[in-house]
């Protein structure tokens, strides 16, 4: 048995829109009368005849990360600005309540990370969140100490 050996022929009927009212799609083709959706190349994206839209019944997320916890990113170099303009005190352990008492952070941070933006001069006891490689590296050489916390 082969394809072409078949008795019947396979055809859907194609309805030819817009060729007279003997073919049942003719005059308005389908589009009724007059508005905005008879028209070509018209469409009203998002409408759900009164319906509230999907888009906006769904809530508002956008990009903003929901586990996003405050988190302060610091610089060497900004910390040395502030040890050099006498805002911290290189003789005591630098830490979140340290930063805040002295305005450097806001109330609202919760956590702190340290990067290794610019250079060190002075030895340092820094107790931070997170900490990156080339920052540590610059203050175990300055003979400093560094204290990861978890809270």
């Amino acid at each position: 048995m082969y394809l072409n050996s078949f008795n019947y022929k396979i055809k859907t009927k194609k309805i030819r829109v817009g060729r007279g009212i003997g073919s049942g799609k003719g005059k308005t083709s389908g589009r009724g009368h007059k508005g905005q959706k008879a028209r070509s190349g018209v469409a009203i994206k998002s409408f759900e005849g009164g319906q509230m839209p999907l888009y906006r019944r769904l809530p508002k997320r956008g990009f903003r990360s929901i586990k996003k916890k405050n988190i302060a990113t610091i610089n060497l170099q900004q910390l040395q600005e502030f040890i050099s303009k006498g805002k911290l005190n290189t003789k005591i352990l630098i830490n979140l309540d340290e930063l805040k008492k002295n305005k450097i952070l806001k109330n609202k941070i919760k956590k702190i990370k340290m990067l290794g933006k610019g250079d060190i001069k002075d030895k340092i006891n820094l107790e931070v969140n997170f900490i990156s490689k080339s920052a540590k590296e610059k203050i175990k050489n300055q003979g400093g100490s560094i204290k990861l916390t978890t809270k």
